[in-house]
Parts: structure tokens; sequence; C-alpha cells
């Protein structure tokens, strides 16, 4: 399945999430509801996935985690809050870079409208390769 698809499908899970609660509740709701849709949607989903930093050599179990990882390429970072910030956008980039993944959404459910808070970032790592995918050399 291709990255877009993917991502396609997640972001139509997470509106009918949206939908049927609204903003202003919990994140853990807005997770368990969505890891539920997605998987109804037939997608493979991991719930907070650990990600490990390996910096010179050490290994280190920081205790950070993926809100979601979606058919093993695509992470997705929940936020409840009243504006997305660059932090969250730097934040999804750094779990994108450790993980080796090649796509990240940032989903912010404390919005009236679900399409206001759905950010798409791409690795950079993988920009070119997504690029040609699509057929798009302007990214």
């Amino acid at each position: 399945m291709e990255l877009n698809e993917i991502s396609g499908r997640i972001i139509a899970a997470a509106l009918r999430v949206h939908t049927a609660i609204g903003p202003g509740v919990l994140e853990s709701v807005y997770q368990t509801c969505l890891v539920h849709e997605l998987k109804k949607a037939g997608l493979a989903v991991q719930s907070q996935v650990a990600l490990p930093i390996v910096y010179d050599g050490l290994h280190l179990d920081s205790g950070y985690r993926i809100d979601l990882l979606v058919e093993g390429t695509v992470i997705v970072e929940l936020k409840c809050v009243e504006t997305l910030l660059p932090i969250h956008k730097a934040q999804l980039l750094t779990y994108l870079r450790l993980a080796n993944k090649p796509l990240g959404l940032l989903l912010n459910f404390n919005v009236v409208h679900l399409r206001e808070g759905i950010k798409r970032v791409i690795n950079n790592k993988y920009r070119k390769a997504i690029a040609a995918a699509q057929g798009d050399n302007s990214i």
C-alpha cells in the first residue's frame, strides 16, 4: 500500500472520530477510538511504540513513545492543544528520523474542524523517493 493511500485512510478515520466525539476530550480517548477505526479499515496499527535512541554506540531506552505506527511506515502523533507549534512538528520529525520512517501525521483534535489540525511531515531522507512515487519533482 502506498504512503498516500495509508495517510488518506488515517485522515479519513481521524475525521470520523473527530466528527463523532468533537474537540475537548483527552488525547487517550482519541487514540483509543482512532486505533479502533484504523483496525476497522483493515490497517495494521501499533499503539505506544517504544522509541529507543542510539547515540555513539549507546542504546538508550529513553521512554519516548510513538503514539501510533500505521502499516509500519507512518507515524501518527496525536495532540489536543490550542495551537500546533513548531516544536510539535520538530518532535514528529525527530521521531521520523530516530525510527527511520518516511512519513508522519500530526493530528490536533482540539480544533473545531479537524482539517485545520492536520500536518503532514516528511522525513527529509525519504523526500526524493516520496516525490518520485507521486510523480512530483517540486517537493
